[in-house]
């Protein structure tokens, strides 16, 4: 029996609709923001990731509920949004002042790392257009009504930028719900975005009342421990037996306290160097119990920004079209693999690539 019970696509206009920010991404490649005299730009968001990733790779209906200011910046980000495919139609425009002082777009400045020295973020979001996006702002009622949608999927980095977000992801998971529509939730937890507000008391306050309302949960140890304020033994540092053992137990933990949970997935990373790291996933359902993907040990990473979104987007395409758990965590461990091979947030790769590495295909040439 498949682990959950998605609506049927020809009922729906959509397959998945992602609620949260999209930023733009600044990268100054090889080198270091600090010293960088030119940056590349991408598009990307933890909630945006998994819909692009959906749409581009697995070729899947998907959209973005959004704000954006209306400037250049927030028109680049909307051409950028158009070429991952994904639908526009609910980005909501608020108008620019001329400076920024009440609303903005967001910005990310991001370092791939390299060897020792570790990959590096920095956020420069404050007043962004979305995290001002309000419950109101959307006809919820007529997305997953009239129009139809198969699943939603939102997370902890949307849910930290405003009180008035939460309140947004709150209303959307309501509506879903009342319409049949599945909801998954990446916790993401990003300490940045919640030292000024409060902390990890504040983001398990926030979390943990959004969980109640959540079929599918992902998140890794960190995000599990410090947004919903489950301990998980051992360490990041040490990928053995007894550290999947610890994440077997803390989803039990988890499980029991949400019973609404119906999957429950987690990636599992250690961090060998920031362009090596063992990775692999595991995922639990009440009907299946416990799944763990293909581990992949010494896996070499060129931008790992973003792996775990699309792991999240190959979970829920291998959950909808195959409707089998153990099949659905292969899907996201390669595809969140894969997507750390290339640059920026999101996947440059086919299903094609993902069901190869699957089949255990090897890096040898393709001619």
């Amino acid at each position: 029996m498949p682990p959950l019970d998605v609506r049927p696509a020809d009922t729906c206009r959509y397959d998945l609709v992602s609620l949260g920010e999209v930023m733009l991404r600044l990268d100054p490649g090889e080198g270091r923001v600090r010293t960088a005299r030119s940056f590349r730009v991408w598009e990307g968001g933890g909630e945006y990731n998994v819909a692009r990733g959906l749409r581009r790779c697995f070729g899947m209906r998907t959209a973005i509920v959004t704000a954006f200011a209306d400037n250049e910046v927030g028109r680049l980000l909307e051409d950028l949004v158009l070429q991952g495919g994904v639908d526009t139609s609910y980005i909501s425009w608020l108008p620019y002042d001329g400076v920024g002082r009440t609303v903005r777009n967001g910005l990310n400045f991001t370092e791939r790392g390299f060897g020792v020295r570790r990959a590096v973020g920095t956020s420069d979001r404050g007043h962004s257009a979305a995290s001002q996006l309000r419950a109101d702002d959307v006809d919820w009622d007529d997305l997953f009504g009239r129009r139809g949608v198969r699943w939603l999927h939102t997370g902890g980095i949307y849910a930290a930028l405003s009180p008035t977000a939460a309140q947004t992801i709150e209303a959307a998971m309501v509506a879903a719900r009342r319409h049949g529509t599945v909801i998954s939730y990446d916790l993401n937890y990003r300490p940045s975005l919640w030292q000024a507000v409060g902390g990890k008391s504040r983001a398990q306050e926030v979390n943990r009342k959004l969980a109640r309302y959540v079929d599918v949960m992902i998140g890794n140890e960190e995000d599990f421990s410090a947004a919903l304020g489950f301990d998980v033994p051992g360490t990041e540092e040490d990928f053995s037996r007894l550290e999947v053992a610890n994440f077997r137990r803390m989803i039990e933990a988890v499980t029991s306290e949400y019973p609404n949970f119906r999957v429950v997935a987690t990636t599992l990373r250690t961090v060998r160097t920031a362009t090596v790291n063992d990775w692999g996933a595991l995922a639990w359902s009440a009907g299946t119990g416990f799944v763990e993907a293909t581990h992949r040990p010494g896996l070499e990473i060129l931008d790992r920004v973003g792996g775990g979104d699309s792991f999240a987007s190959g979970l829920i395409y291998g959950l909808q079209e195959r409707g089998d758990l153990a099949v659905a965590v292969e899907y996201g461990a390669a595809h969140g693999a894969l997507a750390m091979t290339t640059p920026g947030d999101t996947s440059m790769v086919s299903r094609r690539d993902v069901e190869a590495l699957m089949a255990g295909a090897g890096a040898r040439v393709q001619r």
